[in-house]
């Protein structure tokens, strides 16, 4: 391809995408974020509850573990508008780390990646994470970071799961691929954060552990369109607790089956991307946002050659089609359009190919598959 069309290729993309970004999407007003700031600040210097705080005008309050609210305390360094900054700087840095893993086996130039980060934040859930200053970019780069290899195998999902609980299933995950000294780092490490949160907040701990935790109620509406988990899908259907059960229990067989799949051929990738599928299947409340744990998946989909579904479901994902159905999600059509995120993990959870995901030109066959369990 000659220069000029190589320029072409990438400025048509890049200008493509911020005329997206200007006109289409509906931003935030870093929204979590104000919540996590105020949740801090009235705990720190006013001598607030961290559960008591809503933030003004709202019935939202802060929902993660008082461990969450330790690490967030450094926010009241920078003021409101640092901490928005910051947020946005975060997220970037996650982005291009996660876009590493990926992308690193694709013949891609600069021109490439700026075209690859273009798409990744045209992505609804990734750009509701920005907008709205949330996590879920920073605890996913650091149990991809992880991946539970390494000298400290194990520490980055441990912390992920303290901060938030849903990162836990890649504890599982790490069971199921035969590395339990680094499922065992990873539990302590949670314990210990857990345990650094009782010591910085003993009230506020004893309240989640017992209280705020099991009341789903917290974090809002179940049927509301924005929850893309399988409880919010049979709450738009008005289906009893103990279906959600039955189905929960059907996704993790699933999931275990297609892990082990993944560990035969060695595809450790694979594995932790359809992991992040299921977290958000099986998680009682998926917001929107959330759904950063399933773009992996579909990088891969794209990496492997299976371009035209994998562009198809990236075109759902930025379509912010399910807000169609935001002022009445009941009835059929409410739980089959207004859970058309739904669909999409229990496709790729289903229907995932059984070969290697890894490219076949940088692929040993006489590397191993998994670390070996002690």
């Amino acid at each position: 391809m000659t220069r000029p069309r190589q320029l072409l290729g990438t400025v048509v993309p890049v200008v493509g995408a911020v005329f997206f970004m200007v006109t289409v999407p509906y931003y935030r007003g870093w929204f979590d974020l104000h919540v996590y700031y105020g949740t801090v600040d009235d705990w720190i210097r006013h001598g607030g509850r961290i559960y008591d705080y809503l933030l003004p005008g709202t019935g939202y309050g802060f929902t993660y573990p008082p461990f969450a609210a330790v690490c967030m305390l450094p926010m009241l360094l920078v003021g409101p508008t640092g901490a928005v900054v910051g947020s946005v700087l975060l997220n970037a840095a996650a982005s291009v780390l996660l876009l590493r893993g990926p992308l690193r086996e694709l013949p891609l130039g600069r021109g490439g990646l700026l075209v690859a980060g273009c798409l990744f934040v045209m992505l609804e859930p990734v750009r509701d994470t920005f907008s709205l200053g949330q996590v879920n970019l920073l605890l996913m780069a650091l149990v991809h970071a992880d991946g539970g290899r390494g000298r400290f195998a194990g520490v980055g999902i441990g912390l992920a799961t303290a901060f938030k609980l849903t990162p836990g299933i890649f504890i599982g995950y790490l069971l199921l691929t035969g590395r339990r000294r680094a499922a065992a780092v990873a539990t302590g490490t949670t314990v210990a954060a857990t345990v650094i949160g009782v010591l910085a907040a003993p009230h506020a701990s004893w309240v989640f552990w017992t209280r705020a935790l099991w009341d789903t109620h917290r974090v809002g509406a179940l049927d509301y369109v924005s929850n893309q988990s399988l409880q919010g899908a049979l709450a738009r259907l008005g289906a009893a607790r103990p279906v959600w059960v039955l189905a929960v229990l059907v996704v993790l067989v699933l999931w275990a089956c297609r892990v082990g799949r993944t560990t035969a051929v060695g595809d450790d990738e694979a594995g932790m991307a359809l992991t992040g599928v299921a977290a958000c299947l099986v998680s009682p409340v998926t917001w929107v946002h959330h759904l950063v744990w399933a773009v992996p998946a579909i990088a891969l989909l794209a990496r492997t050659g299976r371009r035209a579904v994998a562009a198809a479901l990236y075109v759902v994902l930025c379509s912010s089609v399910v807000w169609l159905w935001r002022d009445d999600p009941s009835g059929v059509d409410g739980f089959l359009g207004g859970s058309t995120y739904v669909w999409i993990c229990l496709g790729l959870l289903a229907l995932w190919p059984q070969e290697s995901s890894r490219l076949p030109s940088r692929g040993r066959a006489d590397e191993p598959a998994l670390e070996a369990a002690p």
